[in-house]
């Protein structure tokens, strides 16, 4: 069948749309006189006729949504097409979503449009109507503890990296070389045992998983650092410094806040998972676990860590 103008591709962050999005763009795009290149350029999304749009906050603003407008104005340079993937479509702002819908709607015969989303809030339907819909389901904690250990990691290790990778590939990579991914878990697992009704015990606590979540940072940041000097030596053999700097500073902030804002739903998560085992013996938790479920939800617009935590867990009961 022939493409259609747009795709969406829906599913939780780790599922492998973006990867999925590149491999779909290199087979979009063709290039009859050498098909193989174009697949190996776009799937390391360095095809020139392979566009990616994603926020650089946390929200996609009408700034990024201009691009994508300026992008879908321009011919292919070298192909037949042109591929556009915005990410983080359902973080789009309200303006942004509006200003996008034209050109997602109407684009010319050789612009086609790959969203791709998490989920598809009420006020993006529109633009969602107007696309054929894939649906991506999250990795399983198994098949992700198969891969791990397919790379030779321990078995145990890989298991309890891919259970606290939310069905993140990506983030089971680095749980595995993060010594200090166990003691985090065992930190969460404890609060519900700790809370008395007390402020300053919440305090201590407030204090004592915010600091193990900054310390999350340090494979991360290694990472990076490891990714900035491959960069450094390219420019020096090259002689030149291009907007590649640029756009990887502006993805290692985007996986720094994304690590964290995953590091606090981990926790919560292993937190729920106790009161949970409480509620199935028969105890009370039914409250304590609609409490966390709110404050995973609204944990990406909160502005100040510290004051989300406090209030979550002065709302919580102690274990019992």
């Amino acid at each position: 069948a022939d493409p259609v103008h747009a795709y969406v591709f829906i599913g939780p962050r780790g599922s492998g749309k973006r990867r999925a999005a590149a491999a779909f763009a290199g087979e979009l795009i063709g290039d009859n006189e050498d098909r193989d290149r174009s697949r190996r350029l776009a799937r390391s999304e360095d095809h020139p006729d392979l566009v990616v749009i994603e926020p650089e906050g946390n929200t996609l603003r009408a700034e990024e949504a201009e691009q994508v407008i300026v992008a879908a104005s321009r011919a292919p340079v070298e192909a037949g097409a042109k591929v556009i993937v915005i990410d983080r479509f359902h973080d789009a702002t309200a303006e942004a979503a509006a200003r996008l819908l034209k050109p997602i709607e109407e684009p010319s015969a050789s612009i086609r449009f790959v969203l791709l989303a998490e989920e598809i809030p009420p006020e993006h339907i529109t633009i969602a109507s107007r696309s054929t819909r894939i649906d991506f389901p999250a990795v399983t904690t198994a098949a992700i503890t198969q891969a791990l250990v397919g790379r030779g990691v321990p078995p145990e290790i890989a298991h309890a990296a891919a259970d606290g990778s939310g069905g993140d590939v990506g983030r089971a990579e680095l749980l595995v070389d993060d010594p200090a991914f166990a003691k985090r878990r065992e930190l969460w697992w404890g609060v519900a045992d700790q809370l008395d009704g007390s402020g300053h015990t919440v305090s201590e606590l407030v204090r004592s998983l915010r600091e193990a979540v900054d310390g999350s940072q340090e494979p991360l940041d290694t990472r990076h650092l490891v990714e900035a000097e491959v960069m450094t030596a390219q420019e020096e053999l090259t002689g030149t410094r291009g907007s590649g700097r640029r756009a990887m500073d502006v993805r290692h902030k985007r996986e720094a806040r994304l690590h964290r804002t995953d590091e606090w739903r981990m926790g919560l998560a292993t937190l729920a998972q106790r009161y949970r085992e409480q509620v199935v013996a028969g105890g009370a938790g039914v409250d304590e676990l609609a409490e966390l479920t709110s404050a995973s939800e609204v944990l990406s617009r909160n502005p100040s860590e510290e004051l989300w935590l406090t209030a979550l867990l002065l709302r919580l009961s102690p274990r019992g």
